[in-house]
């Protein structure tokens, strides 16, 4: 009978861990779904110097431009026929979402301007040039 005893005490004084694995697993898919991620353009430009340059939170369709001339959306090289329909699939996927381009200072003004043309022709309301913050 003292066996017994000793076998059931032993089983009680287990933890049941399945409790707190869910909470764990739920915590998890909280912070996963509530999580903002950064997106970039694909890649790095050397930004322009301006002295009233303003923080602004990060836009959600980044466009950029490189000295060679190359048009990058969403990490992917882009011909500047297709940019429009880029930048509309983009928006259409969140409506509140603005574009910031990153130009970069060696980069032609002609460029500059087809992209700001497409992200107007895509009604896109609110459009940004990236620059570094200037002293």
């Amino acid at each position: 009978m003292a066996r017994r005893n000793k076998n059931r005490q032993e089983e009680e004084s287990e933890v049941n861990m399945t409790p707190m694995l869910d909470v764990v697993f739920i915590m998890l898919i909280f912070f996963i779904v509530t999580a903002s991620f950064v997106k970039e353009a694909g890649i790095d430009v050397n930004r322009p110097d301006a002295s009233t340059a303003d923080m602004k939170p990060l836009g959600t369709i980044l466009v950029a431009i490189s000295a060679s001339g190359q048009i990058w959306v969403d990490k992917r090289q882009v011909d500047p026929r297709a940019l429009r329909p880029n930048i509309e699939r983009l928006f259409a996927e969140n409506p509140q979402g603005s574009v910031v381009i990153q130009a970069d200072k060696n980069s032609k003004n002609a460029l500059l301007r087809e992209v700001l043309d497409a992200a107007r022709e895509a009604g896109v309301p609110h459009i940004s040039i990236s620059a570094e913050i200037g002293s």
